[in-house]
C-alpha cells in the first residue's frame, strides 16, 4: 500500500521524501513530523512498495525502518544505492539490530543511521542538513559540468577568435575564483563554528567554561612550534577545542570536581569519556582524524593512560600534544589537582611528567611557551575599549563572552559596521555593557 501525503508546503519547497515502515502508526508519526516543514512526503509499508515508488517518483532522501517482513531496510537500501545513488538514505535502527546496521552502512552506503525511538527535533535537524548537503553536492556537479561544457565550446573555436576565446576563458577564470572564494569562506565558516559549540558544550560547566577554546589556541601553537602541515594543525585545533565532548553525558557533579578526588566508580565513568567524544563525531567525515585525536587525548607516554594503554610514538603527535595542553590549562583551573596552580607551578608539574606522563619533546616546547607567554596564553598586551570607541577594522584580542559564559565572538575576528551594531543590541538585550579587548596596531 502506497499513500501521497502533500504537506502545507513551504516556499521554494521542492524536496520529496519516502517513508518506509510495515507499521502504520511509525508512519504516521513521521508524517506528523515533516508535514509542516513544507516537504513532499510519500509514505511506503514495505521494500517492495518502496522500491515502486521509486520506479516512478523523484525521492531526494528515503527513511527506512530496519526491521520489516520480506525485505529488510538494510537490503532495500542497499537496492536503492545500486540504482538510486543519488538518494539520501537514512535507517531507522533499535539497539538490537548493531550487525545488521553495520551491514546496511557497507552495502547501503546511508548517510545516516538514528536509534529509536528518536528525537523529533535531532531528526529534523538529520534530514534538513542532509538535504542541505545534496543540494550543494548537486550546485558544485552544475558548476563542473558548466565548467566543462565551455572547455568544450573553447575548443571549437578557430584561431580567429581570439577575442571571443580571451572572453570565455576570463569568465571561466571568475567562475574559479568564485568557487575557491566561496569554499575559503565556508572552509571560515566551519573554523569559526566549532569554538562556539564547544562554548556550548561548557556552559553547565561554571568555571571550566572556555576550557576547550583555550585549550585549543595552546595545542594549536604547539604543533605550529613543531613544524606541523597546516592541515595537521587545524586537526590538532579541532579536536583540541572540541577534546571534551564525550563529558556532555556525564553528572553536573562529576564535571566540577578534579580528577584526583573523584571515587573509584566516579573515575570510571569519567574515563570513558574519550571514547564516547569519538562516537559522537563518528558521522561527521571531514572530523574523523580528530576524533581518533580525542580518543588518544589521556594516553601516558609510559603506556598507563587510557582507554588503549598506548605508549611512546603509537600515541598520535596530536594526541601527545593535546594532552600536555589541556593538563596545562586543567592545572590552572583546578581541575585536574586540588586546587589552582599557578603557571610556575604548572609549569613544574610537566616538567615531572616529561617522559613518563607527556610526550619530552611536547613538554619541552610547552615550557617554550610558558616562557615566550608570562600570562600563560591571556592576552595583556591590548587596548580596553566601550562600545562607543569601536571602529571597523579592529581586531578582538580576546573572546568576546557574555554574562552567562556564551561566546559571542572569537578571538582575531576583525569588527566591521554590522557587527558593531550587533554588539550594541548584546549589551541592550544584557543590561550591561562589555570591556572589549582590541589588538593593538
Amino acid at each position: 500500500m502506497t499513500t501521497p501525503e502533500n504537506g502545507a508546503a513551504a516556499p521554494g519547497s521542492e524536496s520529496t521524501l519516502l517513508l518506509v515502515d510495515d507499521e502504520s502508526n511509525i508512519l504516521s508519526s513521521l508524517r506528523r513530523l515533516f508535514r509542516p516543514q513544507g516537504y513532499r512526503v510519500l509514505t511506503a509499508e514495505s521494500g517492495k512498495a518502496g522500491l515502486d515508488i521509486m520506479e516512478r517518483e523523484k525521492i531526494d532522501l528515503i527513511i527506512s525502518d530496519m526491521r520489516m517482513p520480506e525485505m529488510t531496510g538494510a537490503e532495500f537500501l542497499a537496492i536503492v544505492a545500486q540504482r538510486w545513488p543519488h538518494v539520501v538514505r537514512i535507517l531507522l535502527t533499535g539497539y538490537a539490530d548493531l550487525t545488521s546496521t553495520v551491514d546496511a552502512i557497507n552495502k547501503g552506503a546511508i548517510y545516516r543511521y538514528v536509534s529509536k525511538p528518536w528525537e523529533d527535533n535531532d531528526l529534523r535537524l538529520t534530514v534538513q542538513q542532509a538535504l542541505e548537503q545534496q543540494n550543494l553536492k548537486k550546485e558544485r556537479e552544475r558548476l563542473v559540468a558548466l565548467v566543462a561544457r565551455q572547455n568544450c565550446e573553447l575548443k571549437d573555436l578557430n584561431a580567429g577568435l581570439e577575442a571571443k576565446v580571451r572572453a570565455r576563458t576570463e569568465e571561466i577564470r571568475q567562475t574559479a575564483d568564485m568557487l575557491d572564494l566561496a569554499y575559503q569562506e565556508l572552509k571560515r565558516s566551519y573554523r569559526e563554528a566549532i569554538p562556539v559549540f564547544a562554548n556550548l558544550m561548557e556552559m553547565r560547566e561554571g568555571e571550566v567554561a572556555g576550557h576547550g577554546r583555550h585549550v585549543g589556541e595552546i595545542a594549536r601553537a604547539l604543533a605550529e612550534m613543531m613544524g606541523m602541515e597546516q592541515e595537521a594543525i587545524d586537526t590538532v585545533y579541532f579536536a583540541a577545542v572540541l577534546h571534551d565532548i564525550g563529558k556532555i553525558s556525564l553528572p553536573d557533579a562529576l564535571l566540577r570536581k578534579p580528577f584526583v578526588s573523584l571515587s573509584a566508580e566516579e573515575r570510571r565513568q569519567v574515563i570513558r569519556h574519550p571514547v564516547t567524544g569519538q562516537m559522537a563525531l563518528t558521522p561527521l567525515a571531514p572530523l574523523q582524524d580528530a576524533a581518533q585525536l580525542i580518543r588518544h587525548h589521556h594516553e601516558r607516554f609510559d603506556g598507563s593512560g587510557y582507554p588503549d594503554k598506548l605508549a611512546g610514538e603509537q600515541i598520535p603527535l596530536g594526541a601527545r600534544i593535546i594532552a600536555v595542553a589541556n593538563d596545562f590549562d586543567a592545572l590552572l583551573r583546578g581541575s585536574l589537582v586540588e586546587g589552582q596552580m599557578s603557571a610556575a607551578e604548572a609549569r613544574a608539574f610537566l616538567n615531572k611528567g616529561s617522559g613518563s606522563r607527556y610526550d619530552p619533546r611536547v613538554v619541552e616546547l610547552m615550557l617554550q611557551w610558558i616562557d615566550a607567554n608570562p600570562a600563560a596564553g591571556r592576552v595583556t598586551e591590548d587596548l580596553r575599549v566601550i562600545y562607543e570607541d569601536l571602529r571597523p577594522g579592529m581586531v578582538l584580542a580576546q573572546d568576546l563572552v557574555s554574562a552567562d559564559g556564551i561566546l559571542l565572538l572569537s578571538r582575531d575576528h576583525v569588527l566591521d559596521a554590522r557587527m558593531i551594531e550587533r554588539i550594541a543590541q548584546f549589551e541592550k538585550e544584557q543590561d550591561r555593557g562589555f570591556t572589549i579587548h582590541i589588538k593593538r596596531d
